[in-house]
């Protein structure tokens, strides 16, 4: 692996649980389905964690971007919302990002400026949307 490569190590738990912990932060989300979908409803939907995924990299790249401009931010919180297709892979059609800035004198043009340069620029994140994917796999014997 080299020093570009991200990854998460993904465990089925049981039913629809899924535990996924960052190789390099060591830190775990529990992914399940609805109950309704065989799952026990007791973990973060996949959809909803790219979608939490796109909030987190563009907020954090919002951030810095705006530190750097000398703005003085006390609040950033992020909604973001997806409207998926109706048949399989019902993969998102839309997403909508909506930010909410709290801080003292916010100039409108540099926080307009931070999400353009995270959204066009800088999120690894909304640009992986776009990604080419490969798939492989192995079978182990118990």
């Amino acid at each position: 692996m080299t020093n570009n490569t991200v990854s998460v190590q993904t465990t089925w738990i049981t039913k629809m649980q899924f535990d996924a912990t960052g190789t390099a932060s060591q830190e775990t989300v529990r992914m399940d389905a609805p109950v309704e979908s065989g799952g026990k409803g007791e973990g973060i939907r996949p959809m909803e964690t790219l979608l939490s995924a796109v909030a987190g990299c563009s907020g954090m790249d919002v951030i810095s971007i705006l530190n750097k401009m000398r703005q003085e931010v006390t609040g950033l919180s992020i909604v973001v919302s997806g409207e998926r297709a109706a048949q399989y892979p019902r993969a998102f059609e839309r997403i909508t990002v909506e930010y909410l800035f709290r801080g003292r004198d916010l100039s409108e043009a540099a926080v307009a400026r931070a999400i353009a340069l995270s959204v066009e620029k800088y999120c690894g994140v909304l640009a992986s949307l776009r990604a080419e994917i490969t798939t492989s796999y192995r079978l182990e014997t118990d």
